[in-house]
């Protein structure tokens, strides 16, 4: 915004840019809510973009018992895959069978109740694997010759709360960015505050108040509030670690663990493999999280109990690190701890639900359910609505979502070729993935490579920058290179500061 000062009212405020956050504007928004939402950082910047990159219901809390969680998991499964088949895909998943951990009858039967506890629509069911012929047993020590493959889903997460919160923009709400909330005053009938920024100040009047922040919920619950809050959080951190690609056949592995932990091994953006995450309670510095040198060397020697290429921690090319806000359980470990969500309500004055927990699988559920009760406590009867609607890109076959685009989105991205004839197929490919149907806003009136400006960085065009600043709320390097995108994985050294540089120098000239 050029203005230093704003104001806004609305009818709620969201604190927290993460993929809850994001959903839940989204739904506000649909159902014709006055939303503004506001993040200190960019959009999915913690949490949210630290996620093992998966949409599922969770195999592992069967043996815990969250029969609930894993169906409401499973249910979602698929309704996403629909609204989103650009940045999300079936994944088949092979678990290989380690005589020295769960018995075989123990994990056919999980599989037996994970492949019915909801409807599959399209994605096939489980069955074993004699890793003595599978491909996916090539890459495996030879004492693994026997496995279970099965199905989930896999989704780009930080893309995903971007095109939540564009939706919810295109449908009327704010998104501001780097707007930290201030002091907050609640009145009878609304909440009253101060958002600050990058030498901007908005001042916000709201009927209600979201807390959607997510490691941060507790604390900011109880700067709102000046009381403790409900239940209290459990911070676990999740790492995960980027190698050389260990395998060259599109399927995930996941791993047993001696200590009961499950680990994935998957296929990550072409040349790489994703290997996470850990499970270990965290009392650091929220904005400060990083992955330990303890926790590589136990990523590493995980991988290197199954594969026989072995790695050290000198193969890492990128690490990274979340902190998950899990419901506390009074679980024993931090492994068997709930990924449900809660919502606390608070009708003390006016509206205020907090955010507790959750995964990025039942986001938009835990969405509907929140804004279910927002529009209730203001009085205001409107339907959910997003179960049966794309995301920005996702209407590859059709305004609803549909299983087509999932089924045949390699055909769909092929014709783009044939569209776009002028465009390197590796920049078609990236494209189609990143953006779907949104391809015609980056390329509309582009008819050659000339038109896309100049290439900042290899693969990385002017024309793309511009979008993402102007569509995607992307302000630096980081924003693009690791959120939008995950060319920074595929650059050399230097390269952010370079993007930088050409970023202040096109904002300056901007200005202008």
């Amino acid at each position: 915004m050029d203005d230093l000062v704003k104001r806004f009212e609305c009818d709620v405020l969201i604190v927290g840019g993460g993929i809850n956050g994001a959903a839940i504007a989204r739904d506000a928004a649909g159902r014709r809510l006055r939303v503004v939402l506001c993040e200190k950082d960019d959009l999915a910047q913690h949490t949210s973009s630290a996620s093992s990159k998966l949409i599922h219901g969770g195999l592992r809390y069967l043996e815990h018992y969250k029969f609930g969680l894993v169906r409401k998991a499973l249910i979602e499964r698929e309704t996403l895959l629909r609204s989103a088949p650009h940045i999300m895909r079936p994944l088949r998943f092979v678990m290989p069978h380690d005589k020295g951990a769960r018995p075989a009858w123990l994990i056919r039967a999980g599989l037996f109740l994970y492949d019915r506890l909801a409807r599959r629509e399209f994605l096939p069911g489980s069955h074993g694997l004699d890793l003595r012929s599978h491909p996916a047993g090539a890459p495996l020590l030879p004492q693994f010759t026997q496995g279970f493959m099965y199905s989930d889903g896999w989704v780009d997460d930080a893309r995903l709360v971007v095109l939540n919160a564009l939706d919810a923009h295109e449908r009327g709400a704010v998104i501001l960015t780097h707007s930290r909330c201030g002091a907050l005053q609640r009145q009878p009938d609304g909440w009253s505050t101060t958002l600050e920024g990058q030498g901007r100040h908005v001042h916000v009047q709201a009927r209600c108040l979201v807390n959607a922040a997510g490691p941060w919920a507790a604390r900011f619950l109880h700067g709102a509030t000046n009381t403790p809050g409900g239940r209290a959080l459990r911070l676990i951190k999740g790492s995960h670690i980027v190698v050389p690609r260990l395998f060259d056949h599109p399927h995930a592995y996941i791993f047993q663990h001696p200590d009961g932990r499950i680990v994935f091994a998957m296929p990550y953006e072409g040349a790489f493999t994703l290997v996470g995450t850990t499970d270990v309670d965290y009392r650091g510095e929220l904005d400060k999280v990083a992955i330990s040198a303890e926790e590589t060397l136990y990523l590493c020697q995980l991988a290197n109990r199954y594969f026989r290429r072995a790695i050290t921690p000198d193969d890492v090319l990128w690490s990274y690190a979340g902190v998950r806000p899990l419901v506390e359980d009074e679980a024993a470990s931090a492994a068997a701890a709930t990924r449900d969500f809660r919502l606390e309500p608070d009708m003390a004055g006016a509206p205020l639900l907090s955010v507790f927990g959750g995964k990025i699988t039942t986001s938009r559920k835990l969405a509907e359910q929140a804004v279910d009760w927002v529009a209730g406590a203001l009085g205001h009867a409107a339907p959910a609505w997003t179960a049966d609607a794309c995301l920005p890109g996702g209407d590859l076959y059709g305004p609803l979502p549909d299983k087509r685009g999932v089924l045949e989105f390699d055909g769909w991205s092929a014709r783009l070729g044939t569209r776009y004839p002028w465009l390197p197929p590796v920049l078609v490919a990236r494209y189609a993935r990143a953006y779907g149907t949104r391809i015609g806003v980056l390329l509309a009136r582009r008819s050659r490579l000339e038109d896309m400006g100049q290439e900042v960085l290899p693969g990385l065009y002017e024309a793309e920058i511009d979008y993402l600043m102007a569509h995607e709320w992307a302000r630096s390097s980081a924003d693009i290179l690791w959120r939008r995108t995950k060319l920074g994985l595929h650059l050399a050294p230097g390269s952010a500061a370079l993007l930088d540089e050409w970023i202040g120098a096109r904002q300056g000239a901007l200005a202008l």
